[in-house]
């Protein structure tokens, strides 16, 4: 099955990037862009740019994702998917423990101190290796904040209030 979506990104979360054909059987390298690459081995099917596209198999070469879908069966065709971004739908997100957030969740939040104040909205999150930092910035506005998901800083955060409630430290 090949459908088409009228925007591949409307309720959708990205899971990788198509990279360059593997092998000649129609096989493509897929750079994972997931906390949870073993999603790939329950996939049924995925949006590639606009296109739904049927899983036919799945395996892994060193870093990579190796996909291959029943629409394609030889390289040449298979290559015209690379730099595409990979979709699922959001109800289709692997499930979260408590008190975890997916970061498309945390972008757009409008953070708010201790005293209501607004400190702007969220606008990216870095992934530091020790613990992701929220960006923050209000509109019209160059200067940005850089508030560390710590639950020392983060007091309280409200997808469904699109809001979160930090404690800043001091500056010294």
């Amino acid at each position: 099955m090949m459908s088409s979506s009228p925007s591949a990104a409307d309720n959708k979360i990205v899971i990788g990037k198509a990279g360059a054909p593997h092998g000649i059987r129609g096989e493509l390298r897929v750079i994972p862009l997931t906390d949870f690459p073993e999603r790939f081995e329950e996939l049924k099917q995925v949006y590639v740019g606009n296109q739904l596209l049927d899983v036919a198999d799945v395996k892994y070469h060193k870093q990579f994702v190796i996909l291959r879908f029943a629409q394609y069966t030889n390289r040449e065709s298979v290559a015209l998917l690379t730099g595409q971004l990979l979709y699922v739908d959001k109800k289709d997100a692997m499930p979260l423990e408590e008190g975890e957030y997916y970061t498309f969740d945390i972008i757009g939040l409008e953070v708010f101190d201790l005293e209501g104040t607004s400190l702007g909205f969220v606008t990216e999150v870095l992934k530091t290796g020790s613990n992701d930092v929220y960006v923050t910035s209000r509109k019209g506005e160059a200067k940005q904040l850089m508030i560390p998901a710590l639950k020392a800083v983060v007091k309280e955060i409200n997808i469904q209030e699109g809001r979160m409630v930090v404690d800043m430290p001091e500056e010294v």
